[in-house]
């Protein structure tokens, strides 16, 4: 069975940091590309930031670029976003998503809320 757990997320302050991680089981995750996504309310899902599935390389939204950090542990089947200067709008529910590098069907996390407000 394959699991996708979010978590990290919580209430901060504007200007502040967080982490979020997603630990990822019942797949070989060294063959997954990693994704976070975020939806707040009202709007559609974005995605924020994906990370190669073997080299690490990242891209990510241009809302996010210079703040927002992705990266993964293959070791831990783990992959993170550090999020600093967070802004009010930021504020939304951060899902992770696992793509199949060669073929299969894409998973998703449960997301985990972040709110930032003061």
């Amino acid at each position: 069975q394959v699991q996708l757990v979010e978590s990290g997320g919580g209430l901060v302050q504007p200007g502040g940091s967080l982490k979020l991680s997603c630990v990822v089981s019942g797949l070989n995750f060294r063959a997954y590309a990693m994704s976070w996504y975020r939806q707040a309310p009202g709007k559609e899902r974005e995605l924020v930031a994906a990370i190669t599935s073997l080299s690490g390389m990242t891209n990510y939204a241009d809302s996010v670029k210079g703040r927002f950090t992705a990266f993964r542990d293959n070791a831990k089947n783990t992959v993170y976003l550090q999020m600093n200067s967070l802004k009010p709008e930021d504020t939304a529910v951060y899902y992770c998503k696992a793509v199949a590098v060669v073929s299969g069907p894409d998973y998703w996390g449960q997301g985990t809320q972040v709110t930032v407000s003061s």
